[in-house]
C-alpha cells in the first residue's frame, strides 16, 4: 500500500517531542524481542551463538530453522484449529485423527533427520548409546546411561538429548498409525510427548508464541530498521517491533513452504513437513492478530500517557494542538494495527479453508504441491502489503525492492493492490445497493435486518482500511467518520446509514480511477488484470 506515494496528512506527521531513543541495545525493544523472548540465560545464549557460528554445515540456518518450526508444531498441530481444510462438523471427541497422527509422525521423523545433520559426526555417539541401552543387563547401569543422556550443559548435548527423545516418540507414534481409529485424546497425548520433550530442552525450545531468534529473524532492510527505531514511546516501539518481526517471520514460513514444495520427497514426508509448518504459520498468525486486537489500544495509550505527563502543566494550553495531533497519530497507528490483524486473520482463514486439503482428504503429491504454491501466491502479497502499509501509517513510503529480497516483490505487491482496489470497490457498490434497497423499519426491528452492515464493517477493517489509508484519498476523514458512526452503536441509525452510503459512492468512483492508475504502472506493463480470478477471490472472501 505504501507504493502509492504522497505525503502523510499533517495530523499524522505532527508529534510532541519524540521520546528518548534507547541508548544501548539492552534497552531497545526490538533487540529484546529478537534475543530475549526465549528463556535463556546470558551464558546459554552466548553458548548457542558460538555453537551456531562454528557449525560447518552448508545451509545450516535453513536446517536449524526448519527443525525449530517442526518442534514448535508439537504444540501448534495438537490444536485442530490449525489443521487445513474446512471446519469440521461435530465435537472434536467424535473425530478420527488417524491421518493426522501419520502426518505428525512423518514430520517429526524429518525433524530427527535435521537433528542428525546438525550433529554431524556426533550422531554416531547417539547410535552407540542406543546400542548400549539394548545390551546392558543391569537396570542401574541403564539408569546411569539415561542420566548421562539427559545432561544439557552444551548445545551439542541438548541436541543429542532431543534426538534421543524424538527417535523414541517416532517409534511410539508409528505404532498408533496401525490403529483402526485414533481419538482426539490419544492424538493429543502423543503430541504432548514431543511437546514435553521440547519444553525440557535447554537450548532448543521454540514453543513460546511470537518468539524470535537472531539467527532467523534479524530484519535486514535498513529502511524498516530505521522506521522501527524512529517510533516514539517504549510501549508503541515494542508493539511496532512485534508487528514487523511477526510479519517477516511469517514470510519466512512461506519461504520454507516454497522450498518444501520444490524439493523432491515422498508424499508422506511432503505432507508431514508442509502440514506441520502450516500449523505453525496459522498459530503465529492467530497469536499476532489476537495480540494486536487486544493490546494495541492499551499499549499505545500508555505511550501517549508517558508523552503527556512529561509536558509541564503550565505548557499544556500552548501545546494543546501538538498534543491533539500526537493523540490522533496514536489512534491512526491503532487503526492500522487492528487492520493488519483483521487482514491476516481473513487471509489465513481463506487459505486454510479453501486452498488446502484436509488431513484426511488423501490428496496426491502433485495436488499438495499445487495447493502449497497457491497459498504462497495468495498469502505472501498480503503479508508484504501489511508491512508496506504499516510503514505508510508511520509516515514512510517503504520501497518494496528495498524491503524484500525478491526481485518480483514490487510487481507482486502492485498486482495485489490492484486486485484489492477492485474487490473493495465491488464490496462498496454492493453495500450501497443493499442499503438503498432496504426499507425503513422501526428501531427494534432493524437489528437482524441490518446484519449486512456489520459484515461490511468487517470487510472494511480487513481490506478497506489499508486501501483507504494508502490511497491518499482526499475525503479520508469524512469516509472514516462515516464508518465510525456506523460502528459506534449497536443499532443502525438510518441517517448515519444514508450518509455512509453517500461516502461509499464517492469512494467507489475514486477507486475506479485508482484502479486505472495502478494498472498503468511500469511494473504491471504486460500484466493483464485477471478479473475472473479476482471475482473468484471476492466470492471466497464473502463466504469466509
Amino acid at each position: 500500500m505504501a507504493e502509492l506515494g504522497g505525503a502523510a496528512s499533517g495530523g499524522d506527521r505532527a508529534r510532541v517531542e519524540p521520546a528518548r531513543r534507547p541508548s544501548t541495545p539492552a534497552e531497545d525493544p526490538y533487540h529484546q524481542l529478537l534475543s530475549r523472548t526465549r528463556d535463556l540465560r546470558v551464558e546459554q545464549r552466548q553458548a548457542r551463538e558460538v555453537w551456531f557460528q562454528q557449525l560447518e554445515l552448508e545451509g545450516k540456518d535453513e536446517i536449524l530453522f526448519e527443525l525449530e518450526v517442526l518442534l514448535k508444531a508439537a504444540a501448534c498441530f495438537a490444536n485442530p484449529r490449525n489443521h487445513p481444510g474446512p471446519p469440521r462438523r461435530g465435537p472434536v471427541v467424535t473425530q478420527d485423527f488417524r491421518e493426522a497422527v501419520g502426518i505428525f509422525r512423518d514430520g517429526i521423523a524429518h525433524a530427527v533427520g535435521l537433528a542428525r545433520a546438525l550433529l554431524g559426526s556426533e550422531d554416531r555417539a547417539f547410535v552407540f548409546h542406543r546400542y548400549l541401552e539394548t545390551v546392558l543387563p543391569q537396570d542401574s547401569a541403564r539408569s546411569r546411561l539415561a542420566r548421562g543422556a539427559a545432561e544439557q550443559t552444551t548445545p551439542e548435548q541438548s541436541l543429542l538429548s532431543l534426538r534421543h527423545g524424538l527417535s523414541s516418540v517416532v517409534e511410539v507414534v508409528d505404532g498408533l498409525t496401525r490403529s483402526q481409529r485414533v481419538p482426539y485424546r490419544t492424538f493429543y497425548s502423543a503430541l504432548a510427548l514431543v511437546q514435553r520433550e521440547v519444553e525440557r530442552n535447554t537450548f532448543f525450545n521454540p514453543l513460546t508464541a511470537l518468539e524470535f531468534r537472531p539467527e532467523f529473524d534479524r530484519i535486514r532492510s535498513s529502511h524498516v530498521l530505521e522506521l522501527i527505531r524512529s517510533v516514539a514511546g517504549r510501549e508503541s516501539h515494542r508493539l511496532i517491533s512485534l508487528a514487523f518481526l511477526s510479519l517477516f517471520r511469517m514470510l519466512r514460513y512461506l519461504r520454507l513452504l516454497e522450498r518444501i514444495a520444490a524439493e523432491s520427497s515422498r508424499r508422506r514426508r511432503l505432507l508431514g513437513r508442509a502440514y506441520l509448518t502450516l500449523s505453525v504459520l496459522r498459530s503465529d498468525a492467530r497469536a499476532l492478530s489476537g495480540y494486536l486486537r487486544q493490546h494495541s489500544g492499551r499499549l499505545l495509550g500508555e505511550s501517549f500517557h508517558r508523552e503527556l505527563v512529561t509536558v509541564p502543566a503550565i505548557e499544556i494550553r500552548g501545546r494543546s494542538s501538538l498534543l491533539r495531533a500526537s493523540g490522533h497519530r496514536y489512534l491512526t497507528i491503532r487503526g492500522a494495527l487492528e487492520g493488519v490483524a483483521a487482514s491476516v486473520q481473513l487471509e489465513m482463514r481463506r487459505a486454510f479453508q479453501h486452498d488446502l486439503f484436509a488431513a484426511d482428504a488423501d490428496p496426491s503429491e502433485s495436488e499438495v504441491r499445487a495447493a502449497l504454491r497457491t497459498v504462497i501466491k495468495n498469502v505472501r502479497p498480503a503479508l508484504r502489503g501489511a508491512i508496506l502499509f504499516l510503514g505508510r501509517t508511520l509516515g514512510v513510503s517503504l520501497p518494496a525492492d528495498g524491503v524484500f529480497d525478491d526481485a518480483t516483490a514490487q510487481r507482486e505487491t502492485s498486482d495485489r493492490l490492484r486486485r484489492d482496489v477492485w474487490i473493495f470497490a465491488q464490496i462498496l457498490r454492493a453495500f450501497a445497493a443493499k442499503a438503498q434497497s432496504s426499507p425503513p423499519t422501526d428501531r427494534w426491528g432493524a437489528v437482524g435486518e441490518f446484519q449486512y452492515v456489520r459484515e461490511f464493517l468487517r470487510y472494511f477493517a480487513a481490506m478497506g482500511y489499508p486501501v483507504l489509508r494508502g490511497s491518499d484519498y482526499p475525503r479520508f476523514d469524512a469516509f472514516l467518520a462515516a464508518m465510525t458512526s456506523l460502528s459506534d452503536t449497536d443499532l443502525v441509525d438510518r441517517t448515519h446509514l444514508d450518509h455512509a452510503v453517500e461516502e461509499c459512492q464517492v469512494f467507489f468512483e475514486y477507486l475506479q480511477d485508482l484502479f486505472e492508475r495502478v494498472s498503468q504502472r511500469e511494473v504491471l506493463r504486460g500484466v493483464p488484470f485477471d478479473r475472473r480470478a479476482a471475482a473468484a477471490a471476492l466470492r471466497l472472501y464473502i463466504v469466509t
